[in-house]
């Protein structure tokens, strides 16, 4: 009997957490890509800005808050230390949770629940988790869980 040590691939499959990774890689980024034109294009970011005084904070967090999204979701796509823009980009999420937190669980009740964000933030962990994944352009350990350092995730 062979003992494997944690984290490492099922006999045979090998190759799928490269994928997984990658997929997950490339659905956040588009979320995020999605998100940041949302604010530009359809909210415009005065109006984001606005929109985030009417929830109580500062107006100009609007502008980091989309320059984040926009450039975070393409380091994600390419594969740019993707763990780590992950993990940078968790905060956005809880926020985002903690803002739609009185509007109930689903996302669909109005004024948008908390369920998306958190969904999202969990997803951003796996990432964190799983690392760049296949195709990705840089790739480093820094800031990653002690059992994935030096894995071929």
């Amino acid at each position: 009997m062979t003992l494997r040590p944690a984290f490492s691939p099922a006999p045979g499959h090998a190759a799928s957490p490269q994928w997984a990774g990658f997929i997950l890689r490339q659905s956040l980024g588009l979320m995020w890509i999605a998100h940041a034109l949302l604010k530009l294009l359809v909210f415009s970011l005065p109006g984001t800005a606005q929109f985030f005084v009417s929830q109580g904070l500062p107006g100009g967090l609007a502008y980091p808050v989309f320059a984040l999204e926009l450039l975070g979701g393409l380091a994600l796509i390419v594969g740019c230390y993707a763990p780590q823009v992950a993990l940078l980009l968790l905060p956005i999420l809880l926020g985002a949770a903690w803002l739609h937190l009185p509007n109930g669980w689903v996302h669909t009740s109005p004024g948008g629940g908390w369920e998306y964000p958190v969904f999202l933030a969990l997803a951003s962990l796996v990432q964190w988790l799983l690392g760049d994944g296949a195709w990705a352009w840089r790739r480093s350990d820094f800031a990653r869980p002690f059992q994935a350092r030096g894995s071929a995730l």
